[in-house]
């Protein structure tokens, strides 16, 4: 009862440090001004932050193709990525994504053959893949440049190297202990084990690729406002998605762009940051919700298929 309540409290002032952001943002903007913003994005910056989005989601399909592969599968790589950008393309938008993309994708795996216990392993690796690709990500960050870090986030230099190399030894080892560690995990009625060191390490080098992807779709609809690092983008991406994770808002909406625009002050122009919402988060929406549909059509015909074939 206690742990529900304090939970509760958590994500509630969650999400008033969200709204108090995205107030403080937003006030100090026109619609007629973040208007004027989008549409002086030159097309080549516009462009490339598509093409950035592209390599983002292809970066995703890895994360399921690793996971398949972890949970001892054999799927095409076409199966895989369908299952994966249909899911996310929804989840990053729904929010709650291992619940939200979790279902779409069981809906795909499920009747791929995979069971109940397969399907939460993927989502689960996939999970974690995230997690590694941040703490990657921040860790380089930190210890490229941690006078940067320490600008933006407020924290000393000492502090943002510290920082840096706890998170590149979280990584480093997590890779170690699926090395050395190949007990078993039992959580509920399900078991789970580590993958193999290989699969650990590819999954700290696509989940980094990923968010450097998405940190550079961002960096390119910025540098029409400003002159921002590519290092200052991705340092504030980072915070902006652990903000977005501990508010539970819907797709993080509002919390990435008021996140960004706090961390990075002046050079964070609201237009860039709505444009990035749209190309990153609304563009794919409708080829999901489209792919989802044809797949559910195509399981109702199976249905009815197996249904005739009984009968005959």
């Amino acid at each position: 009862m206690f742990r529900k309540l304090l939970v509760r409290l958590l994500i509630t002032a969650a999400i008033g440090l969200a709204s108090w952001l995205i107030y403080r943002t937003l006030s100090q903007q026109s619609l007629d001004a973040i208007v004027s913003s989008i549409m002086q994005i030159p097309a080549g910056h516009l462009l490339a932050g598509i093409g950035f989005v592209f390599l983002s989601y292809f970066c995703l399909t890895l994360f399921d193709a690793l996971a398949i592969r972890y949970v001892g599968r054999e799927l095409a790589y076409p199966q895989v990525a369908i299952a994966s950008f249909t899911s996310l393309s929804i989840g990053h938008n729904v929010g709650g994504a291992a619940l939200s993309s979790g279902a779409i994708r069981y809906r795909f795996y499920s009747r791929w053959g995979l069971s109940a216990e397969e399907v939460a392993k993927v989502i689960l690796f996939c999970g974690i893949t995230v997690g590694l690709g941040l703490v990657t990500l921040a860790g380089l960050c930190c210890l490229i440049m941690p006078g940067g870090v320490a600008r933006i986030t407020g924290f000393s230099r000492t502090a943002a190297l510290l920082l840096g190399t706890t998170c590149i030894a979280a990584a480093i080892g997590y890779v170690t202990l699926a090395h050395f560690l190949r007990a078993s995990v039992r959580v509920f009625r399900w078991t789970f084990e580590l993958p193999s060191s290989r699969i650990a390490a590819c999954q700290v080098i696509v989940g980094t690729a990923n968010f450097l992807c998405v940190s550079a779709c961002l960096h390119q609809l910025l540098l029409t406002f400003g002159d921002p690092s590519f290092l200052d983008t991705a340092t504030a991406y980072v915070g902006a998605n652990v903000a977005a994770l501990f508010s539970h808002v819907p797709g993080g909406i509002g919390v990435l762009e008021a996140t960004i625009a706090f961390l990075l002050g002046q050079t964070a122009n609201v237009g860039a940051l709505i444009a990035f919402r749209a190309i990153y988060f609304f563009l794919p929406l409708p080829l999901g919700l489209i792919s989802l549909s044809i797949a559910e059509f195509g399981r109702q015909d199976d249905g009815r298929s197996l249904a005739n074939k009984a009968k005959t």
